[in-house]
């Protein structure tokens, strides 16, 4: 049984979760506040996390960004409709896939059982890769060149890790937006390409070619 942690502090929706996840098997914590929530993590008893961004005491965006740094939970944000700009930045800070409010229980499982899956297949995974140069710490998330640290952001490391994890394959736009960004996306290209450049950038430019770019495909990750 799956334990999902909820981070919310509206008491109404929290108890309309509980008992909507409960009915369909999982096993529901809860967490009022965003320190509440960091420190259920920490205590390392969730195996997914649904975490509101409007949160009271602590933003959300501070909880992904906290989180990230000890735990590589897999999390579901809740947004407000029209807040883009808002899943975004949370994509950014780590979280695996956001839902809208309002949403079904429907629609959310469907995200949960995603990121859970996405979540053990992580966890099976060997915790480092080495692809020529470029060495990855997936327990830690960590990234090096040349054995020097590469400053990655949390969407620049899933993107390059899932790379070396398919070195020396063509992997397309899709199965990159589906694998780094979530389920949901699949049609962004543009993501894509902004964080390829990204990584070239910050690869420089004695490495940046192990970057392969395959145009309107998507991307490979060879030796140098």
């Amino acid at each position: 049984m799956a334990r999902v942690l909820v981070v919310d502090d509206d008491a109404s929706l929290r108890k309309a979760l509980q008992i909507g996840l409960a009915a369909r098997g999982y096993e529901v914590l809860l967490a009022r506040t965003g320190e509440e929530g960091i420190n259920q993590v920490a205590l390392g008893t969730p195996d997914l996390v649904v975490l509101d961004l409007g949160l009271t005491d602590i933003d959300g965006l501070e909880v992904c960004r906290r989180v990230r740094a000890f735990s590589g939970v897999p999390i579901v944000v809740l947004s407000a409709a029209g807040s883009e700009s808002r899943k975004v930045a949370a994509l950014d800070e780590g979280a695996d896939d956001y839902v809208t409010k309002p949403f079904s229980m429907a629609e959310l499982e469907a995200r949960l059982r995603a990121a859970l899956r996405h979540g053990s297949a992580v966890a099976n995974e060997p915790s480092e890769i080495r692809v020529d140069r470029i060495e990855l710490d997936l327990a830690r998330r960590s990234a090096r060149l040349d054995g020097v640290p590469l400053d990655l952001t949390p969407h620049e490391f899933s993107f390059l890790s899932f790379l070396a994890r398919n070195a020396g394959k063509v992997c397309t736009h899709q199965m990159i937006l589906q694998a780094v960004w979530g389920p949901g996306y699949g049609a962004e290209t543009r993501y894509v390409r902004v964080y390829a450049h990204r990584l070239r950038r910050k690869l420089g430019d004695s490495a940046g070619g192990m970057l392969r770019n395959h145009p309107g495909i998507g991307y490979e990750l060879v030796g140098d």
